[in-house]
């Protein structure tokens, strides 16, 4: 999964990262509005944790922004445990939670793991077709059973077309996944897809590309 932290105290942050990103996330930081802004207009977000006091302006009329424009994505606000308002505000604005500082790691882990089924309408973390399967709370990947070595933007690649399987993972969405917010090379996508095909093989699997549009995961009839 992909995940934005927009927050402004390192410290916050850091531990973030650290709790987030070996349950199979990745976990991108940014410490005021306009930099996750132009992240999220680049798109593949999956969740955002949101700070209310950023140094460039509120982080409740960024939520604010983003659902008026008819963005969905997850975002679950950071509060100061006595700032009731603002709890009550962001959940007005369209949050899906809220954490009070300082908070436990474990609380985060858990509420984070929850919204992301919720919003993908699973009954649990894995996800799967076929023989092959993901589970992001290990970020771990296996094919007819057995744990498949991939490196970390293999396994994205896996876990993203699982998200969409049997509907077209848009391109501009893979990128995000895979590269983050960053220049992206014209046929790197096109480098890492060539690499999973070759890894399901035989899988009954097959990953059909749509030129301009994306690629689709989906059982191999023939």
């Amino acid at each position: 999964m992909r995940l934005l932290v927009v927050e402004d105290d390192a410290l916050i942050s850091r531990s973030l990262v650290d709790a987030l990103t070996p349950l199979g996330n990745t976990v991108e930081v940014f410490a005021c509005c306009s930099d996750a802004r132009a992240a999220l207009r680049q798109g593949g977000v999956d969740l955002m944790l949101l700070d209310i006091g950023l140094p460039d302006g509120d982080g409740l009329s960024l939520l604010a922004e983003l659902r008026d424009a008819g963005d969905r994505t997850p975002v679950i606000i950071l509060t100061a445990r006595d700032a009731l308002d603002d709890r009550v505000r962001g959940l007005d604005l369209g949050a899906d939670d809220y954490l009070a500082k300082p908070f436990e790691l474990a609380e985060l882990e858990a509420r984070v793991r929850a919204l992301l089924r919720r919003s993908q309408q699973r009954a649990d973390n894995r996800l799967g077709l076929g023989p092959l399967s993901f589970d992001p709370a290990s970020g771990a990947a296996s094919l007819f059973g057995e744990p498949m070595a991939l490196p970390h933007r293999e396994l994205l690649l896996v876990e993203s077309l699982l998200l969409h399987a049997g509907a077209i993972a848009p391109r501009e969405t893979l990128e995000g996944r895979l590269f983050g917010f960053g220049e992206v090379g014209s046929n790197a996508l096109e480098v890492y897809v060539s690499r999973l095909r070759k890894r399901l093989k035989g899988a009954g699997l097959r990953i059909r590309t749509f030129r301009g549009l994306g690629y689709r995961l989906e059982e191999d009839d023939g």
